[in-house]
């Protein structure tokens, strides 16, 4: 893509406390319109990349712009075109849903009107009511009408679904994906691997401060040249194998005591394991058989599940 249509640019961003770098210089771009995911475990430095983007921590090191403006020489000029959505977000509980939308609204120049946006993020039957009645799916969808409420370029989400059953999480998605439709640039931080995959044009993987990946999420699977995971671990503790054995295997992924094995011969492979297994005189235990994803990406890359890391 074009630098006309580069939203986001981040170089060499650093953040340090004391020894520990949160962040540890990365370097990305965002583009007009997409859904940029950044993924990755608690403590991977997602939320802290997100926060020195909107001003809210000064990087220290590196740089970042938004829309042509510095996040930090500009601030205020960044503020004005992006709208952000905080994992934890303290609202007003007695204001209702109408009211604190009128008084976002009334902190810029300019704003949308408020009863399409609530509408946009069905809200409707809610608008007489308060903030202390509504569901967390309710009040997470509340927080993106707040952050939308002066019509931004971009809008940050910070683990937008995060504690929510999976019915207010589908609704979320349905909402981002409308959000795209009009042209609005979402940036979303997550741990989610299936809604990374579902929502994110191109996902950064995050881990220990750095960016080990950047890609769309069909090419960061293919890149494991594999289409099938056979994830098992044998019953014997002290089991040895040679795996480079095993037929149509490509990589071998661990996690724990299990073994993951990548390949595109998933008959081959299987008939193979067992046959190796049975001359050795082991046994097989919790075979699960899968299409790669972006789990498989995350452990290929850390040796890790992104749940357990």
């Amino acid at each position: 893509m074009s630098e006309q249509n580069q939203m986001i640019s981040v170089n060499g961003l650093i953040k340090t406390y004391g020894d520990f770098t949160a962040v540890d210089c990365i370097t990305f771009e965002v583009f007009k319109g997409e859904v940029f995911g950044v993924l990755g475990p608690n403590g991977a430095g997602k939320t802290t990349t997100l926060e020195m983007l909107v001003g809210l921590r000064k990087p220290d090191g590196g740089s970042a712009d938004i829309g042509g403006f510095d996040v930090v020489r500009d601030l205020k000029k960044v503020k004005e075109v992006i709208g952000v959505q905080l994992q934890s977000t303290t609202l007003f509980e007695l204001l209702t849903v109408e009211e604190i939308l009128q008084l976002y609204a009334s902190f810029y120049k300019k704003h949308v009107p408020i009863h399409p946006l609530i509408e946009d993020m069905l809200l409707t039957d809610k608008t007489k009511s308060r903030i202390k009645s509504l569901s967390g799916g309710q009040k997470q969808r509340l927080a993106i009408a707040l952050a939308l409420v002066h019509d931004p370029w971009i809008i940050f989400l910070d683990e937008p679904t995060t504690g929510l059953d999976p019915q207010a999480r589908r609704t979320l998605w349905d909402i981002i994906f409308k959000l795209k439709e009009r042209g609005v640039t979402v940036v979303l931080t997550t741990h989610y691997m299936d809604e990374a995959h579902v929502l994110c044009d191109r996902i950064a993987i995050m881990d220990q401060g750095k960016l080990i990946a950047l890609d769309t999420p069909a090419q960061l699977v293919r890149n494991l040249h594999s289409e099938n995971a056979v994830e098992f671990r044998f019953e014997e503790e002290e089991a040895e194998v040679d795996f480079s054995r095993i037929a149509g295997v490509k990589q071998v992924g661990s996690q724990k005591d299990a073994v993951i094995l990548y390949t595109d011969d998933l008959q081959a492979t299987l008939t193979s394991l067992i046959e190796t297994s049975a001359e050795q005189g082991l046994k097989l235990a919790d075979l699960q058989i899968r299409t790669a994803t972006l789990e498989d990406v995350f452990i290929h890359m850390t040796g890790r599940r992104l749940r357990e890391a």
